[in-house]
């Protein structure tokens, strides 16, 4: 890619960055490039779906959640890396209110721009899961999926102008339920 062409993605991407975390997974795209300075037909050059999109945008942050699941898999007690990790993971869902409906859509379909990046990171956190239980500080009767419904539950709660306020609590009630204490 050309640099200006580079300089001008980095920008239009920044730009929905921007966007998506004030709007949400819904924002207008055709907000997203009249605020980026492109025409739309731009914008659905670089990503020719909203799923595309919002792959490009949490890509780096599901690299990050899948590295520092790695890195807590040795550096961690197995609790202390499972909470720590789950709290991430639900504040990279809250960061772009409503993204988790699409994040679990992701999950069963394979078609999904999101799909690849969305079970990379799954997997990370059942990795997470499995030690916790192997070491026998988490429930047995659990697994990546129902982890991943929990988190689901505890991103729409953050997403929820009445539940926000209790989000944190209530994000600890259910590690407190996952976790054999």
């Amino acid at each position: 890619m050309r640099a200006d062409a580079k300089k001008n993605y980095e920008h239009l991407l920044a730009t929905a960055r921007e966007v998506v975390k004030d709007q949400g997974a819904e924002a207008s795209l055709r907000d997203i490039a009249r605020k980026a300075g492109v025409g739309l037909g731009t914008l659905y050059r670089h990503f020719p779906t909203r799923e595309a999109l919002l792959e490009t945008l949490l890509r780096e942050s599901f690299d990050g959640l899948k590295e520092s699941a790695r890195e807590r898999e040795t550096a961690s007690s197995p609790d202390d890396a499972l909470v720590s990790w789950l709290r991430d993971l639900v504040a990279c869902a809250n960061d772009y209110r409503g993204v988790i409906a699409a994040m679990v859509a992701a999950i069963e379909d394979e078609e999904s721009a999101l799909h690849a990046s969305c079970v990379t990171m799954k997997a990370a956190g059942t990795r997470l899961l499995v030690r916790a239980q192997e070491k026998g500080v988490a429930r047995t009767d659990i697994d990546g999926g129902d982890l991943f419904a929990m988190v689901g539950a505890l991103a729409w709660l953050g997403d929820q102008p009445s539940s926000a306020p209790r989000a944190d609590h209530l994000f600890n009630v259910i590690t407190s339920a996952i976790l054999k204490k």
